[in-house]
């Protein structure tokens, strides 16, 4: 990340909605910013919240928020239940996602410079885009111009390979200059290394959520119904110990919290899990504030204009029902990697339970998807090892 500044940054006065567990206002705090107002529906969510952000206000519900203070950044990553590919796939009215209509009745009676907006890929296709074109038409009513751009958080240097929409919009200044000036372009495939490769257990039917020197995308939930740790192929490591799950810490980690930031929400692991996959990168939202304190110069000269078009690009602007397709890619900067076995704890890492094990490689042998053999080798030595175990106990 770029060298802390305490000045303008700390001048920044930032409401959260939908805050999670604060990933977006973290970063901003990071920056010296300070937090005036948190809100935030999910009660093992909100333990967090005030754990964490002790002095900052707590309002439990959008939906009964009469207003907003003065604040230069509201920030809205709001719920992907009903967007994600892992979700119901109800789309931008669904029951939670269509929360996010109270962003806009209460920016309707307030006028902060900057508007961030979050939320999953999968928007951007799901219903044909129906609900970036939602949140397009609320932003150009209320006069905002509006830039969008998927990033994915590993450009923050953590080993997750996780891929989301980043949407700022603002009255007076560019958001583009902000969102789509900074660009490093695709890394070199060479900075990972083929020590450890993450998947998702409780996949294996249509996809495996397969990441190298990385974990695949965190998240609240699955096809399966339950939110969970991901998995990790060790190749090196001895059976029994190569195809383990993360501690609930090191999953912090990946999405840039400190570790134990969750311990506050009492109950389940699950529970934490959830909460952190659906948070906000911290580094991402870092790196966004230095860009909003900061805007480059964005040249646009090469944009191609698509306000007809029927697929919205992965980073676009616009204004007053135009828009422009930009060539911007998902990496505005390239920072230091950390490896994926430098940065989980092996010794608190779990084998992957038998059952899991089983369920997953019988779902991906009876898949067509394409998968490395060794792989597979390594799934049945590992269930043969945790079948031996259950046999002992």
């Amino acid at each position: 990340m770029p060298d802390v500044v305490t000045t303008p940054g700390s001048a920044l006065r930032v409401a959260g909605l939908f805050a999670g567990i604060g990933g977006l206002e973290l970063g901003f705090r990071s920056i010296g910013a300070r937090t005036e107002l948190l809100c935030e529906f999910w009660s093992p969510a909100q333990a967090v919240l005030r754990a964490n952000f002790p002095s900052v206000p707590l309002h439990e519900d959008v939906r009964t928020l009469e207003g907003l203070p003065d604040v230069d950044v509201v920030t809205a990553g709001f719920p992907c239940t009903d967007l994600s590919q892992a979700g119901r796939t109800a789309g931008i009215d669904g029951k939670s996602s269509g929360l996010i209509k109270h962003l806009f009745d209460l920016l309707a009676d307030c006028n902060p410079r900057w508007v961030v907006i979050e939320n999953v890929r999968n928007m951007l296709a799901l219903d044909r885009g129906k609900a970036m074109a939602y949140l397009v038409s609320e932003l150009e009513a209320l006069g905002y111009r509006w830039a969008y751009r998927v990033v994915d958080s590993r450009f923050t240097g953590v080993p997750q390979r996780r891929q989301r929409v980043l949407m700022v919009a603002a009255k007076d200044d560019d958001p583009s200059d902000a969102l789509l000036a900074a660009e490093a372009g695709e890394p070199d495939p060479s900075r990972y290394t083929q020590d450890a490769f993450g998947f998702y257990w409780t996949e294996g039917n249509t996809g495996l959520g397969w990441a190298e020197d990385a974990i695949p995308t965190l998240k609240g939930g699955s096809s399966m119904g339950i939110s969970s740790a991901p998995a990790i192929w060790v190749p090196e490591a001895q059976t029994g110990s190569a195809i383990v799950t993360p501690h609930i810490t090191d999953g912090e980690v990946l999405q840039g919290f400190a570790p134990g930031w969750t311990s506050a929400a009492t109950g389940r692991v699950g529970h934490r899990w959830k909460l952190v996959g659906n948070a906000v990168t911290v580094g991402v939202s870092e790196w966004l504030a230095h860009q909003l304190i900061a805007p480059q110069t964005y040249e646009r000269s090469s944009d191609i204009d698509c306000a007809g078009a029927s697929r919205w690009p992965l980073a676009a602007w616009g204004y007053k029902g135009r828009r422009w397709a930009s060539s911007a890619s998902m990496w505005p900067m390239h920072a230091p990697y950390r490896h994926l076995l430098d940065t989980i704890d092996l010794t608190q890492a779990h084998p992957l339970s038998l059952r899991a094990t089983r369920g997953f490689r019988t779902r991906l042998e009876a898949s067509r998807l394409r998968y490395n053999p060794a792989f597979m080798d390594a799934l049945k030595l590992h269930e043969k090892h945790m079948n031996g175990l259950a046999a002992v106990a």
